[in-house]
């Protein structure tokens, strides 16, 4: 088996291990009927509606 030509170093190894650690916000898409922001293929939580039609009653 291959062997390593050196030892690979702490902050080397930390930095790979942190790229894992990112906090990402996630993303966002405007409801076309009121126009609010929300998660992408969920059900708007302001007017209920989704795909074009009322999939469930807000009050």
């Amino acid at each position: 088996m291959a062997v390593p030509k050196r030892k690979t170093s702490k902050a080397r190894t930390r930095a790979r291990r942190a790229s894992n650690w990112r906090l990402e916000l996630p993303s966002r898409s405007i409801c076309p009927q009121c126009a609010t922001a929300k998660l992408p293929h969920v059900v708007c939580p302001q007017c209920g509606w989704y795909n074009g039609r009322v999939a469930i009653e807000v009050n």
